[in-house]
């Protein structure tokens, strides 16, 4: 990873663009509807220190070397951080291409190397997020104290949440009925903690690359990675960062049905069918397919 990329909220800030011309107008087209306070400078304006004090992001933009010069100097001096358009080398961040669905932000980055292909890449997983997505993602901040009160255990409330993101309250919010989303939401927490714990098991022997959509799925979901000795790391690499990890030596069998036993999405990398004699000792009996498939 090149650049790391960060999210910066907006709500109450400075934003500061320097500069007139297309490139800083399309600056403020990018920004029109953030919440932030945009001021616009121009001249001998821009040249100001105190013109930047206090802002989040500023970028500047025109043709002219020497006002690109000055105004950069004055914004240094203010310690903000810069993006100066077309012009990478001179930038403390760069400008990703944005997917807006409100509450639901995405971005696709380059590091300035090449816009177009950002631009290209943000098109086709544009196309991908519906425009509701930013009603489902405001219903759960809407609703984030009640689920915090009701799950005060982080592995419950995101096994709920990842339910609650895949039924009724979804589609709900997705189709603009926010009071039968809610609605929907508080008649879950009310019938939280019953089966929701999940043992996955993928067969791992094979390369990453022959590992299907649904494998995949199974492992950005994982709660807690179980792999036995000998899995490819690249296959590992696909799991969720955050999912507790073990090999099966330092868990055991037993261990692994106590996540299941806690509502946890448990998912085992493991090899072939051996030790499924096992699994039923400790009442677990998932089936064991071939790379590339999962089974719960």
């Amino acid at each position: 990873m090149d650049a790391f990329p960060a999210f910066f909220p907006l709500a109450g800030r400075r934003i500061v663009i320097a500069g007139v011309g297309e490139g800083a107008d399309a600056k403020a087209r990018l920004l029109a509807s953030s919440p932030a306070d945009i001021i616009r400078l121009e001249g001998a304006q821009a040249q100001d220190p105190a013109a930047y004090a206090g802002a989040i992001l500023v970028f500047i933009a025109s043709p002219d070397p020497d006002f690109v010069a000055s105004a950069l100097k004055a914004a240094r001096a203010a310690h903000c951080p810069v993006n100066v358009v077309d012009r990478p080398e001179l930038c403390d961040f760069t400008t990703p291409a944005v997917i807006d669905r409100g509450e639901v932000v995405a971005a696709i980055g380059t590091g300035g190397a090449s816009p177009m292909l950002a631009t290209m890449l943000r098109q086709d997983i544009e196309a991908r997020v519906p425009e509701g997505a930013g009603r489902v993602a405001a219903l759960f901040r809407q609703m984030q104290d009640e689920i915090r009160a009701a799950l005060p255990g982080l592995p419950e409330r995101r096994a709920f949440l990842r339910d609650a993101l895949n039924g009724a309250v979804a589609d709900a919010a997705m189709a603009g009925d926010m009071d039968g989303a809610k609605a929907a939401l508080r008649l879950a927490l009310g019938q939280t903690g019953a089966d929701r714990g999940r043992l996955e098991v993928l067969d791992g022997s094979g390369p990453a690359d022959l590992i299907t959509l649904r494998a995949l799925r199974a492992l950005a979901a994982a709660d807690v990675l179980i792999h036995s000795p000998g899995v490819s790391p690249a296959i590992l690499d696909l799991a969720r960062r955050d999912a507790e990890r073990f090999t099966l030596n330092d868990l055991g069998m037993a261990g692994m049905a106590a996540f299941v036993g806690k509502g946890l999405r448990v998912v085992w990398v493991s090899f072939g069918l051996s030790k499924a004699r096992d699994l039923a000792s400790v009442g677990l009996s998932p089936a064991y397919l071939p790379l590339g498939n999962i089974s719960g």
